[in-house]
């Protein structure tokens, strides 16, 4: 710990290189604490520190300002007079005012450009007859006390809207000024969320392949072959989080890892997930393929501003410049206890835009999104589905090359009559609920497992299927309209899928409220099987009663 005041321009110097000669020679942390600091404004330049500090501080302030007192320190060592610093400051400041100029000017002529060439359009518009005046627009335009690309553009759009409004006929070329401006300025605002391309495209897809060979085993040893195999491949990728290192993971995904790959590799770390995403994303800004491992999905939200604010718009905020592909590991939905049974997925859906949101029904596909985000340059986020850790899957005898595709859905069972939307642990009570409705009712439901919730089904697959289907339900763990509600709007209406539904699609998620520690806590507050089959026979006996024919000869369902 270096201490040092804040005007003290050679010992800041000296405080620095000691510190970087520590950090490097020895890996070990430093902190600089600097003192005696001096605050010229407040927060903000919006809100003047003279409101809020007295008189004595302001004047302490003002002699103890490092700019001031490094002066006074430079004619005191004679490195430079007073008046030769004075030739200096009023040379810089005429330099830095003609360059502020010509920035000025710079950031303007665009927009000059811009504005005359509306103008010029506008005056051509033949509005004779009709109660719009092109002058007073045009006046409009020519007045703008601040000239920008929104004064601009909403000028045009007003005035296309009043003069289509009025019948005037004479509208193509504004028509085409503003449809050039929003395509422009949506994608100068709004463009480098995530990487143009989406990794793992057709011809990076590798599916899981079966033979009859493949074993049966426990879901966690899948996982845990998987990073058994990305440590040894790729010397970049580290794990960090807690109980991963010694311990082998509260699951036991991550056991015997670190006895072979080290601390370094396999880290562990307290009870702090904000600064456990914030270590992954200084190492990967720097190069490096961390995986942060959170340990619920609950826990996410301790980290959520972190993630949100400096992860998952760090590609957007620079334009494309800056990049961190960490990658987030956690595991929930199905467990019991008020504090490890949320499934906040709303939440992150929308705080996390920027990342990719992978939610895969078993360990199998978890690799496959594991492997696919490790060739692209974005953050990505994978939930686990806890309660298969001790479930017994098929390993693929392709296990370590497994690449999945983002945002795209897959059909697990194909079916006629409704359409089921799900994900997660959500999958196994859906494929359930398909065979007991096929069983005694003759129902055929189809069962789209979405895999990612962002990107959100790029092929439109669902929409194809509620041509086929006209009914639709969204079976979700999070509480009611949270994943659900973003699952709806991106079929009805980034789809088009309300064209094709005969009945209104119906949600089947939790409760309210957080889940009650126990079994019955549990089935009272999660979607279940038998929500699931009430609901599906509720929506196909409001469309048509007909369809439901009992196989068992039944009169009433």
């Amino acid at each position: 710990i270096y201490q040092v005041k804040g005007w003290d321009y050679p010992h800041l110097v000296d405080a620095y290189r000691q510190a970087e000669e520590i950090v490097r020679s020895t890996h070990m942390t430093a902190l600089i604490h600097v003192t005696d600091l001096t605050q010229p404004q407040g927060h903000s330049t919006s809100g003047s520190h003279e409101r809020y500090k007295s008189q004595e501080r302001l004047l302490y302030e003002k002699e103890m300002d490092c700019l001031s007192v490094m002066k006074k320190w430079i004619i005191a060592t004679k490195i430079a007079s007073d008046s030769s610093i004075g030739e200096m400051e009023d040379e810089v400041t005429r330099k830095v005012k003609a360059e502020q100029q010509e920035a000025w000017e710079e950031y303007l002529n665009p927009l000059y450009t811009e504005r005359d060439r509306l103008l010029v359009i506008l005056n051509r518009i033949d509005t004779s007859g009709v109660e719009v005046s092109m002058t007073s627009e045009m006046k409009k335009l020519k007045n703008l006390t601040t000239l920008n690309r929104k004064n601009i553009v909403s000028i045009a759009r007003q005035t296309l809207f009043k003069i289509k409004a009025k019948g005037v006929s004479d509208f193509c070329q504004l028509d085409e000024f503003v449809a050039e401006a929003m395509a422009i300025n949506t994608y100068r605002y709004g463009s480098d969320l995530v990487e143009e391309r989406v990794v793992a495209e057709s011809d990076q897809i590798v599916d899981p392949v079966y033979d009859h060979h493949s074993e049966k085993i426990d879901g966690r040893l899948i996982i845990n072959r998987c990073f058994d195999q990305i440590l040894a491949r790729d010397p970049r990728v580290f794990i960090v989080g807690e109980d991963v290192g010694k311990l082998g993971g509260v699951n036991l995904e991550f056991e015997g890892l670190n006895n072979k790959y080290g601390d370094y590799r396999i880290t562990d770390t307290g009870i702090r997930e904000a600064t456990i995403v914030g270590q992954a994303i200084g190492a990967a800004a720097r190069g490096l393929r961390p995986i942060a491992d959170i340990q619920y999905l609950d826990y996410l939200i301790y980290a959520l501003q972190v993630l949100s604010d400096d992860l998952a718009s760090l590609r957007y905020r620079t334009g494309g410049g800056q990049a961190a592909p960490v990658i987030v590991r956690t595991k929930g939905h199905r467990l019991e206890g008020i504090w490890h049974t949320g499934s906040p997925m709303g939440m992150l859906i929308h705080g996390l835009r920027g990342m990719h949101i992978c939610v895969p029904r078993d360990m199998v596909q978890a690799v496959g999104f594991y492997h696919t985000l490790l060739k692209g340059n974005d953050p990505g986020l994978v939930v686990e589905v806890l309660n298969g850790y001790r479930l017994k899957e098929t390993v693929p005898s392709n296990l370590h090359d497994i690449c999945l595709p983002l945002g795209v859905p897959e059909i697990l069972t194909e079916g006629r009559d409704i359409t089921v939307v799900t994900y997660g642990a959500c999958v196994r009570l859906c494929l359930q609920a398909a065979t007991m409705l096929e069983k005694h009712l003759g129902v055929s439901m189809e069962v789209i497992d979405v895999r990612t919730l962002l990107p959100f089904d790029r092929q439109h697959m669902i929409v194809a299927s509620l041509k086929k289907t006209n009914a639709l339900i969204i079976v979700d763990e999070d509480v009611p309209g949270g994943a659900s509600g973003y699952i709806l709007q991106q079929i009805l209406e980034t789809q088009g899928g309300y064209d094709w539904l005969d009945a209104p699609p119906r949600t089947v998620s939790s409760k309210n409220h957080r889940c009650p520690y126990g079994t019955d806590g549990d089935y009272f507050s999660k979607p279940g099987l038998e929500d699931i089959v009430e609901t599906v026979t509720s929506v196909l006996l409001e469309r048509n009663s007909s369809l439901l024919v009992p196989k068992n000869g039944m009169k009433d369902i």
